[in-house]
């Protein structure tokens, strides 16, 4: 019994006290007003030729009346990625770059936005867009974010809509972004999704740059503290019109996208991975566990994260009915988490497109 009230104070907790983060709440866009703010986009690519072309093409069919640029890095791609969106976009609007050779104590992402970065300030930009090269953005995308920020914030960044077709991905992808909203609730304005972050220049000078996160596996939540504790203020909401373009052929590949970060969340501490694996237990699987035999505290529990979960499902257009499966999708993420936590004590954590990204020790 006492175990029961227990998670359910744990639920109602999660239900009334952690920011309404399960609404999934989409805010609708909102005007642009005064002159409209110069802004330079910064993708970073590295052998991203099947997803590219599209990215770029929908940055340079932005409706936005002010002045808007795109730089792409070029990471040492060997697949055409240079090409591929040199092709998607018109000189005027797209510049291309290379990333130099990757010097110690930075990850490849953050040195080819440091490059984008550097390359920007001469177009003089109030604003910097840092967007990956697998997300598509709807033609208005650029205007409402600069209106979004100029109504009082330093980085606004929306959580972009992942790829949910196949049987693997109705099954995990709308816990991912349920699992992170949880971390990081929208309301709350200390997270950041990565592929879709538009930062004012001058705060992210004032916190020190993109060197300040230069060595940081998750570096869009990373520069969201950074610039916080440089005075900014942070938005977060979801966009249906921001897309990932990039599929996941199975709970291989899924399990993998999780496992590059999971323990890097946990600052590679084996007491907080033992408290997040005991934390996931109780809150996601103990409640099914007593339901099956007949307590009525975990009836309560399971129903209270169904009713939580399904805002998730009817986001990503999957039946509620999944919502009974959160408990079986929380001990994949338990899994992905301790085959995170593996990977780094073998020497092998965040492996990525064949670099070893997690280099803290």
């Amino acid at each position: 019994m006492i175990l029961g009230a227990v998670i359910v104070a744990v639920w109602l907790y999660l239900l009334f006290g952690r920011g309404g983060f399960w609404r999934m709440t989409v805010e609708p866009p909102i005007a642009l007003d005064g002159d409209p703010p110069r802004i330079v986009a910064v993708m970073p690519a590295r052998n991203e030729a099947d997803v590219v072309g599209r990215a770029v093409a929908s940055l340079a069919k932005q409706q936005y009346p002010g002045e808007f640029h795109i730089i792409l890095v070029d990471d040492h791609s060997h697949d055409g990625t240079a090409e591929t969106a040199r092709a998607a976009a018109p000189p005027a609007k797209l510049t291309v770059i290379a990333a130099d050779p990757l010097p110690p104590g930075w990850t490849g992402k953050l040195w080819a936005v440091e490059a984008g970065v550097r390359y920007a300030v001469r177009f003089e930009p109030e604003y910097l867009l840092l967007t990956d090269a697998d997300i598509a953005h709807p033609s208005g995308a650029v205007a409402d974010l600069a209106a979004r920020a100029r109504s009082g914030y330093d980085l606004v960044s929306y959580m972009a809509t992942l790829h949910c077709g196949n049987f693997a991905e109705r099954a995990l992808i709308p816990a991912f972004v349920f699992f992170f909203f949880q971390l990081y609730p929208p309301k709350w304005g200390r997270g950041a999704a990565g592929g879709c972050m538009l930062v004012r220049r001058e705060t992210l000078e004032r916190a020190g740059g993109i060197a300040r996160i230069r060595g940081e596996l998750i570096d869009d939540c990373s520069l969201a503290a950074a610039l916080r504790s440089a005075g900014g203020r942070v938005w977060l909401g979801l966009s249906p019109g921001t897309r990932s373009l990039r599929p996941y052929d199975g709970f291989d590949e899924i399990g993998r996208m999780i496992s590059r970060s999971a323990y890097t969340q946990l600052r590679y501490s084996p007491l907080l991975l033992l408290g997040t694996i005991a934390g996931l237990l109780l809150t996601y699987v103990a409640p099914p566990a007593l339901a099956l035999t007949g307590s009525l505290w975990g009836i309560a529990a399971w129903a209270m994260m169904a009713i939580a979960y399904t805002p998730a499902l009817r986001f990503y257009s999957v039946t509620p009915l999944w919502a009974l499966t959160l408990p079986l999708v929380a001990m994949f993420y338990v899994g992905a988490t301790i085959h995170s936590a593996i990977a780094h004590w073998r020497g092998r954590g965040g492996l990525w497109k064949g670099r070893i990204l997690d280099k803290s020790e």
